[in-house]
């Protein structure tokens, strides 16, 4: 199979990680007789300097003719770096708010997996790490507050800030769906989070969820409220399957799902639209204070390259032979700093994408 792949490598530690990832496609393709054609594009903060914008419509252009895009990490220090002194429209992550409307990508999944090799790193108290976990946070991408119309205006003499949240009943259904068809692939349960004590649109949240739920009698399903699930998290992680949520809740609480691994280095995503196409990224930042070190964590970004073979090219066997790899390095003790334990090899990045390509 020939797969052309937009390449995003991005800011900070960016370009390293996707480095290793494309390292590791490569050995893939060298395997299984499959071509990886990339092209690389800019976006975020490298584009800022070289084109004085975040996305350019010419980036859009070439990521909407590839098969899938593979993108590092956006942005940088918010205190230090000049990106930040622009309007916002203008800062790095305008580009990634921006790339996921054009390209549709409305559902956003972020798989979170407690390593029975690394559960020790696990934050949690070792009861509740022992018992490990396996969830994936499914988040909607394109609504809710992020995408409502805002504005800051004087209202009798007052500074007053609007943000709105708007959801419409297709935009629910429709990741609602592809939350119970993924779990019908898992363990087939599915937790849908809003604040519908409060909210009208996580009320008609829960009403649409309740009747795509209809056609799905094998998955279970159950309704929980964000302050609720937060606390679940950290609490009893391993009672999640599939978290279905909107897009601010799904922000926070995938970020906390993701501490709770141990590493956010350790944590894929994919961001997906209606038909196979999608955009693929570690759920990290850009951690631009180690960023050219060599000590970033590519391994969230190389599991990002194994989503990408399984649901956009359908290359499900080699999807696994990279999460393979990944957990035979781990089980022979190879760590980057962040994962680092007593009596673990301590690597660099490239070298940590070189044991994984190595072993596919």
């Amino acid at each position: 199979m020939v797969c052309n792949i937009a390449v995003i490598k991005g800011d900070g530690i960016g370009p390293e990680v996707v480095t290793e990832a494309m390292k590791v496609l490569d050995a893939v393709g060298a395997k299984y007789g499959h071509t990886f054609n990339y092209e690389q594009l800019l976006m975020g903060g490298c584009s800022i300097d070289a084109c004085g914008e975040p996305l350019t419509d010419e980036t859009v252009a070439k990521a909407k003719a590839a098969d899938a895009v593979l993108m590092g990490s956006i942005g940088g220090n918010t205190s230090t770096s000049p990106w930040y002194k622009l309007p916002p429209e203008k800062r790095p992550e305008a580009g990634l708010l921006k790339i996921r409307k054009e390209l549709g990508l409305f559902a956003n999944l972020r798989p979170a997996l407690l390593y029975e090799q690394l559960y020790k790193a696990c934050p949690l108290k070792e009861e509740i790490a022992a018992r490990g976990f396996d969830m994936l946070i499914m988040r909607e991408l394109t609504g809710g507050l992020y995408f409502g119309k805002r504005s800051t205006t004087e209202v009798d003499g007052v500074t007053t800030a609007i943000d709105t949240l708007t959801y419409t009943d297709k935009e629910i259904r429709r990741i609602a769906i592809k939350a119970f068809d993924i779990a019908m692939k898992r363990r087939k349960k599915v937790t849908s989070v809003d604040k519908a004590n409060v909210l009208d649109s996580s009320r008609l949240w829960r009403k649409i969820v309740e009747e795509v739920a209809k056609d799905y009698p094998e998955v279970s399903y159950e309704h929980m409220l964000v302050d609720n699930c937060a606390m679940q998290l950290v609490k009893d992680p391993a009672q999640f399957d599939v978290v279905l949520t909107e897009n601010m809740f799904g922000d926070i609480l995938s970020d906390e799902a993701s501490m709770i691994t141990g590493s956010i280095g350790m944590l894929s995503s994919a961001s997906l639209n209606e038909t196979k196409f999608g955009l693929y990224e570690p759920s990290g930042g850009s951690a631009p204070d180690i960023a050219g070190q060599n000590k970033a964590n590519p391994i969230a970004t190389i599991l990002s390259a194994a989503m990408m073979l399984k649901f956009t090219f359908d290359l499900d066997a080699e999807g696994d032979a990279i999460e393979n790899a990944v957990k035979k390095v781990l089980e022979e003790g190879y760590r980057t700093g962040d994962i680092m334990s007593e009596g673990g090899k301590l690597v660099g990045t490239d070298e940590m994408g070189s044991l994984i390509a190595e072993r596919i």
